[in-house]
């Protein structure tokens, strides 16, 4: 292009952009090299050749989606140093462990890192503990992986006989460091909160809690729920008393279960009491039990989302221990420390079970049981009733197929008894490789599909002139699935088709499992064969959304009549407190929440340090020191990257655990 020059100046060459590094948070953190002139395109590229099937189909910044491709990364406010966050795929709410050993003199750490690793599945943003050992709590959480937020060392002061565990992922809230769990409050006695689910009424709850003077210092609702415990735990409490009795723990459950409306299942660790779990009224997010024997009528207890974090939590002594059963919606079950017996109460009469369905299709192990099921059973059941409903809606061409391959790895279960039914053969015709190193390449369509490549490949034989049954767990978007079907298509599959072990995705959820908008769903207005005109199938077939539930149901007759939430698929909330009102007014408290946090990043000077004081917010621990006024008793929150506090007593601890101070100064 032509070159304006002033008379006596020499021709100016275009500027070329200087290379930057950004990162990108996905499942893990992602460090992405480019140019500072650089298109959104250009990063997508770059996230789609490392991450392949398994990028993020949206990314956003300061809370601000990245929506067109052809602007510059710096016109959205990205320089180098920033941080792109991964939006938009499936996952599941959080992961909640505890364990209670009889014997003070041992330590929970490594039962508990185990039983959080093996439920790594339902959250991967980030983890968290804390353990009990006589007054003094110790609290370790991070951003990532179970396994890259306990180092050596941390584990080695996470003592004591009783703690509480942790794996998130962010459905309400943000991705800080912050608003990682456990949360903790001092007062009273010192209390640690993990919770899976989400609170419909957050909103008028954060209300609530500002009302009496309590600070609510992240976007959590777990906060909120910890405050609301605290705050009616302290109403009950005997002063100058540090005994505590269970009658007043019920008494502050029922406060959270007349306030609190949602999918919650939450365990609160009492400091050098106990524990207490509980389940929403309506036992829409799972938790159980289990315990193991010991000598003088006394037994340790573990307490998780799924009975396969309990399954698998041992000792030296190899022994293991036994599911007792779920916990009731509308209960609360305490645990004493010691490993005295557990103390049960229902707090809500008109608790009724509305088991959420997509834990069976979707995010629990298949070898967890919730509520009585097994999960392996189900999917086998929904495979069968799958092949049933391909047999009604294609009565001719469902004979055609040659070969059922599932998508992994969920699918597996449900395309295995569907082959059986339809008397064809199974077949592994995907490889997943779980070890994807570093791609470097340029940008561009190549890039993506290479990026394809490396994540999920064909055994071709599997496909070359055969015709083709593909079997997911769900189709959400659509956009996996119109990249497989391709991959199928490419290995030299004849014919593909492709079906789903869950009915249509064609509305949100809000009860903690991250489904998006209507509007991002492909199934949302649309019928069959539009669908798989768009993924490019020969035609599609989903699961009956009864014989979903009857696939559940005749597993354990206890089911049998109960209201299954299944908000996804019919869009019918159980809470009764969701429409159209709600979505529209979430959709506006974004927006405000988007304008406060760009207005907030321009006038705060507050510096977040990390563990090592430095700027690495992915592992950050800090100690408790001083307090803040509050009308109502001091009471202060100690979040791992929310320096609220600027006095010069402020310290941060070179070693990567808090010791939580429990009293109030």
């Amino acid at each position: 292009h032509e070159l304006r020059t002033r008379p006596g100046e020499y021709p100016r060459r275009p500027r070329r952009g200087r290379e930057m590094q950004i990162f990108v948070r996905v499942d893990r953190t992602l460090t992405i090299e480019l140019r500072d002139d650089a298109t959104v395109d250009e990063l997508r590229a770059h996230v789609g050749a490392r991450l392949g099937l398994g990028a993020p189909e949206r990314l956003a910044h300061g809370g601000r989606p990245l929506a067109d491709g052809r602007r510059a990364l710096r016109e959205y406010g990205i320089s180098g140093g920033s941080t792109v966050n991964g939006l938009g795929r499936l996952r599941g709410g959080c992961a909640v462990m505890a364990v209670l050993l009889a014997d003070e003199s041992t330590h929970v750490n490594q039962m508990l890192f185990d039983a959080l690793t093996v439920l790594q599945h339902r959250g991967q943003d980030a983890a968290g503990m804390v353990t009990n050992m006589g007054k003094q709590l110790s609290l370790r959480k991070g951003n990532g992986l179970v396994a890259s937020v306990f180092s050596q060392e941390s584990m080695l002061q996470l003592r004591g006989s009783m703690g509480i565990g942790h794996c998130r992922y962010p459905t309400a809230g943000g991705s800080s460091c912050a608003e990682a769990q456990p949360l903790y409050t001092n007062y009273p006695y010192g209390l640690c909160i993990s919770h899976n689910g989400n609170l419909t009424n957050a909103h008028a709850l954060t209300l609530q809690v500002e009302a009496i003077c309590r600070h609510v210092n992240t976007q959590s609702d777990s906060e909120l729920l910890l405050n609301i415990f605290s705050e009616a735990l302290s109403k009950v409490r005997t002063e100058g008393s540090d005994s505590l009795d269970s009658d007043a723990i019920f008494y502050a459950c029922s406060v959270v279960f007349k306030k609190c409306i949602g999918g919650f299942a939450v365990a609160i660790l009492i400091n050098n009491v106990g524990v207490v779990c509980f389940r929403d009224p309506l036992g829409i997010r799972p938790l159980m039990y289990g315990q193991r024997e010991q000598p003088g009528g006394l037994a340790d207890y573990a307490i998780g989302s799924e009975s396969v974090g309990i399954d698998t939590v041992t000792d030296a002594s190899s022994r293991h221990f036994e599911l007792v059963r779920d916990i009731a919606p509308g209960e609360a079950v305490f645990f004493p420390k010691g490993g005295m017996p557990p103390i049960a109460r229902q707090c809500v009469p008109s608790a009724r079970l509305c088991p959420c369905l997509f834990e069976y299709v979707y995010f629990a192990r298949p070898d967890s049981v919730i509520d009585g099921v097994p999960v392996y059973e189900a999917r086998l059941q929904m495979g069968m009733k799958l092949a049933e409903r391909i047999k009604l809606l294609y009565p001719d061409s469902w004979q055609e197929i040659d070969v059922v391959v599932p998508v992994p790895d969920t699918a597996r279960t449900s395309a295995l008894s569907l082959a059986e039914a339809l008397d064809r053969p199974y077949r592994e015709g995907f490889i997943k490789n779980r070890y994807i190193a570093r791609t470097f390449i340029m940008p561009g369509q190549a890039a993506r599909k290479k990026g394809v490549r490396v994540k999920l490949n064909t055994i071709k034989c599997e496909f070359k002139g055969k015709n083709v049954l593909l079997v997911d767990d769900s189709i959400v978007r659509g956009t996996t699935s119109k990249e497989i079907v391709q991959m199928a298509r490419d290995a030299g599959a004849a014919n593909v088709f492709f079906c789903s072990a869950a009915p249509p995705v064609r509305f949100p959820n809000v009860y903690g499992i991250n489904i998006p908008t209507k509007r991002e769903l492909i199934a949302h207005g649309r019928e069959e064969s539009e669908i798989a005109g768009i993924i490019g199938a020969d035609w599609v077939a989903y699961q009956d959304l009864d014989d979903l539930k009857s696939a559940v149901q005749d597993i354990n007759p206890a089911l049998a009549g109960c209201t299954f939430e299944a908000s996804v698929f019919d869009g019918k909330y159980v809470t009764g407190d969701i429409g159209d009102e709600y979505f529209a007014s979430q959709a506006r408290r974004k927006q405000e929440k988007k304008e406060e946090a760009l207005a907030a990043k321009l006038s705060n000077s507050v510096t977040f340090l990390g563990a090592d004081g430095g700027g690495n917010q992915n592992a950050c621990n800090v100690r408790v020191a001083g307090t803040r006024p509050s009308a109502s008793a001091q009471q202060q929150s100690a979040e791992c990257d929310s320096l609220f506090n600027k006095t010069s007593g402020y310290s941060v601890k070179s070693n990567p655990v808090d010791n939580l101070a429990p009293s109030v100064n």
